[in-house]
């Protein structure tokens, strides 16, 4: 559930809060809202492209029973950026760009403790999907440990399109997936490289994973079939790491 600091509800609210530039990650709406009122505010969600889900009101009430008027507004802890800025400045500081991209990984804390190892091994940008990720609410930068003030997140709204971006500039694309064959150590790291990560239980998805030149996995060598998202993150960035210092040397 939001901590009160992480949510604003009633129509005049969020709408303002939206036109001061408030960074929302998600609108919760009543099913069956209607009336003048619902519309203004529904269209001016659509323009600004925020992401918005319609719920029944027991859901709704489980955040606040103040008088929400049937709509509530999550609201992120960072601002957001765009990887098409990003990118040119990594390359124009002489530097091999390394983005993670992640599919539906929607726990918090996941998120959390993902951006603490991307932060700690230098990764330059974090891409999620508008609809089905992680809010970046108070767990999730108490997990972070404070790495998610300083790099940068990219909310996008196609990951389709965002793959198809990165690979034509000049990025290779590199699948974590139990269905590679290769270990992850088989795939070379020194170029400009963005890893894609699934969610724990469904993985990354098909078409996502067709977009991938390159897929490699995790060895296993336990009980359990896997390992967490946020160690399979931190294995990945760390190789990538190792890879690009040694070829320094």
């Amino acid at each position: 559930m939001p901590s009160q600091e992480n949510f604003i509800f009633g129509f005049r609210a969020i709408i303002e809060a939206i036109k001061a530039g408030k960074n929302v990650d998600k609108v919760i709406i009543k099913k069956d809202l209607s009336g003048e009122l619902f519309n203004e505010f529904f269209s001016i969600i659509r323009q600004h492209n925020i992401p918005y889900q319609f719920v029944p009101i027991e859901k709704i009430n489980r955040v606040t029973q103040k008088n929400h008027q049937g709509v509530i507004a999550l609201i992120s802890l960072i601002e957001y950026q765009k990887i098409e800025n990003i990118l040119p400045m990594v390359y124009e500081e002489s530097k091999i760009p390394l983005v993670l991209v992640l599919d539906h990984i929607t726990d918090v804390r996941n998120f959390g403790a993902i951006a603490r190892a991307a932060e700690c091994a230098g990764v330059h940008a974090i891409i999620i999907p508008e609809q089905g990720a992680a809010q970046i609410n108070s767990d999730a930068m108490k997990t972070s440990s404070g790495a998610l003030n300083f790099i940068p997140v990219c909310r996008v709204k196609s990951l389709n399109d965002t793959l198809n971006f990165l690979s034509a500039s000049g990025l290779t694309l590199v699948a974590t997936t139990e269905k590679a064959t290769d270990e992850y150590t088989k795939a070379d790291y020194t170029t400009p490289t963005a890893i894609v990560f699934g969610a724990e239980d469904i993985g990354i998805s098909n078409e996502l994973l067709n977009l991938c030149g390159k897929w490699v996995k995790i060895p296993v060598f336990g009980k359990i079939e896997s390992l967490n998202v946020s160690v399979v993150t931190a294995v990945m960035a760390y190789e990538v790491v190792r890879q690009r210092t040694f070829t320094k040397h």
